[in-house]
């Protein structure tokens, strides 16, 4: 993944961190997480914090796929689920080229997992259904 890749995404997951106002200290340390499996330093994701980036149109719909379950694992990692939070979701989900029928489907199933986890196999099947 590019750069401008890695910044697009964690700008996505920053923005969807603030949706409700709040950096919570669980959300922060998830973006930390994510940037270290990229290679992007914590200096970097601090400078994101202050300018973030537009993320880049995403070709692979499996990637699409991996880019939206961050986003959806990010939401849920404080446990609080925020109207704000699921509508930035929804934007998200329609700029990512993902049908608003399994952006649903997807939240309603997390909110009935007791860790609001969606397992990656699950969300794939969800995502099979809705464009086979």
């Amino acid at each position: 993944m590019d750069t401008q890749k890695k910044y697009g995404l964690l700008s996505d997951l920053i923005a969807l961190a603030f949706a409700d106002n709040t950096l919570k200290n669980e959300e922060y340390d998830f973006i930390l997480r994510m940037a270290k499996r990229m290679e992007v330093s914590e200096a970097e994701v601090e400078h994101l914090l202050e300018h973030p980036v537009d993320s880049q149109p995403i070709a692979s719909e499996m990637d699409r796929i991996v880019h939206f379950h961050k986003l959806v694992l990010l939401m849920n990692v404080d446990r609080e689920v925020h109207e704000s939070e699921v509508l930035l979701l929804r934007e998200f989900g329609i700029k990512l080229g993902i049908r608003p029928g399994a952006v649903d489907r997807i939240l309603n199933r997390t909110q009935e997992i007791e860790n609001h986890v969606i397992p990656a196999n699950e969300l794939i099947g969800i995502f099979k259904t809705y464009y086979n």
